[in-house]
């Protein structure tokens, strides 16, 4: 460097210390929310001063699944519909961590259906993060949990005729106790919901709807991403307390937005200390993954 060269910023992007930024440019296509919902996740470690080395991101595979390789935290890039069952694991081993699971709605409903409703039905202390764009987008476009009825993706060229996922419901009915949606536009309701489910003792959820231009637009013949998010702006109603059952998304119809569930209710650790604390005569205690009685 030449001496009278200008310093270097000591931070050259606003979310330098948040993201990686020698991974940048990212993979997402023009105008696919998923860098959005990645956006407001970091302002919401921002803003509620969450120490970064507590935090843990984990992700399993698809568009979604890439965010835990772009946060500068710890994070684990999973395998496919096991991000859920892998952020338990790190939870019951290092109970002080905030575990976030952030990643689609193939991974989470679709592939790992399964390990969502029992970690909700446990009450697992972890967040999870869905961002939903209706259908299988990195493997190419099939039909999803949540692919709306008469959507086109791959493998329904001829409309789904597949109920979908209503995944508020899903979350509620299994036991979470903190449920919100947001589409990704609505950053600062976002944002709000994301710090709101970092801070939740609990299963938190909260489901990101966002457009995928590349795919499911195309398919459909519904423009570009931008075009749904005009869609999103006509059509999305916000509605806080919203009876779950009511949340159903049909195809280019409206969505219903807001925070649906914020309850509270032992968790999983909880329920387990006070049982075998009962049965050891309350001297039974786990923390750090480690048992002491």
């Amino acid at each position: 460097m030449r001496a009278d060269a200008p310093a270097k910023p000591a931070i050259e992007h606003p979310m330098e210390s948040l993201l990686r930024m020698d991974r940048i440019p990212h993979i997402w296509c023009p105008t696919c929310g998923i860098g959005t919902a990645v956006t407001a996740f970091a302002s919401a470690l921002e803003e509620n001063e969450i120490p970064l080395d507590s935090v843990s991101v984990v992700s399993g595979i698809g568009c979604t699944g890439r965010v835990a390789g772009y946060m500068k935290l710890d994070s684990y890039h999973t395998t496919h519909g096991r991000a859920v069952p892998f952020a338990v694991g790190l939870h019951l081993a290092k109970p002080s961590l905030k575990v976030v699971v952030f990643s689609g709605d193939g991974d989470l409903a679709g592939i790992g259906g399964n390990h969502f409703i029992h970690t909700a039905r446990r009450n697992v202390d972890i967040t999870v993060i869905c961002v939903n764009n209706f259908l299988y987008a990195m493997t190419g476009g099939q039909v999803a949990a949540t692919t709306p009825v008469s959507a086109n993706t791959s493998t329904s060229p001829y409309g789904n005729f597949e109920q979908p996922f209503n995944l508020p419901l899903l979350a509620q009915s299994c036991g979470a106790v903190y449920v919100a949606r947001w589409t990704a536009l609505h950053i600062r309701r976002m944002t709000k919901a994301f710090g709101e489910a970092l801070n939740k003792k609990g299963f938190s959820f909260v489901e990101v709807i966002a457009p995928c231009s590349t795919l499911y637009a195309r398919r459909n013949r519904l423009g570009t991403g931008l075009d749904l998010m005009k869609f999103y702006h006509d059509n999305s109603e916000i509605r806080h307390g919203a009876d779950p059952n009511d949340l159903n998304i049909g195809f280019q119809e409206k969505i219903i937005c807001g925070k649906f569930v914020d309850i509270e209710k032992p968790t999983f650790l909880d329920s387990m200390n006070e049982c075998y604390g009962k049965s050891l005569g309350e001297k039974y205690e786990i923390y750090e993954g480690a048992a002491h009685a």
